[in-house]
């Protein structure tokens, strides 16, 4: 009886306190980690979204190297991200926030509007420049020139 009394003392475990200390701690370390995981993704989707409005840029630019008619003879002219798709310049770009984005029509004659296209605009020296806007489920990119892009001009879509 002695000897199971004295064996029962010698077994090493960790007491409560131990255990309490041991659970804070990794609490404390979640509580640090948890949302910076969760800015590392929203940066990632942000980057995303940029890297979309940069390939409907690059596409619109190819679109325009085949057919010099949607180029402007003077001020502005769009091409919406449907007219890009549907004539094979860009394959169906998904929306990482896990919607899609508003494509418009082939016919969307105006800015402004809630859906996704690039903007050509002829400058006073005859050269052109492309600004995109992407109009996604949850975030947008306004009207921007093609040098600016950035996860900076992605905004969520209530935010003006």
């Amino acid at each position: 009886m002695k000897k199971i009394k004295n064996h029962i003392k010698n077994q090493k475990g960790l007491t409560l306190i131990e255990l309490l200390a041991v659970v804070v701690i990794l609490g404390i370390i979640a509580a640090i980690a948890v949302p910076s995981v969760g800015k590392i993704i929203d940066n990632t989707k942000k980057d995303a979204h940029v890297a979309n409005a940069q390939q409907m840029i690059n596409s619109a630019k190819l679109a325009v190297s085949a057919d010099t008619g949607l180029l402007p003879s003077s001020g502005s002219k769009y091409i919406t991200m449907e007219y890009l798709e549907e004539q094979g310049y860009l394959d169906t770009v998904k929306d990482p926030d896990g919607g899609s984005y508003e494509k418009g029509t082939t016919t969307s004659p105006t800015s402004g509007g809630n859906f996704s296209y690039v903007i050509i605009t002829k400058g006073e020296e005859g050269k052109y420049s492309y600004k995109a806007r992407l109009f996604g489920s949850e975030r947008k990119i306004n009207e921007t020139p093609e040098a600016e892009l950035s996860r900076e001009k992605v905004v969520s879509k209530t935010a003006e």
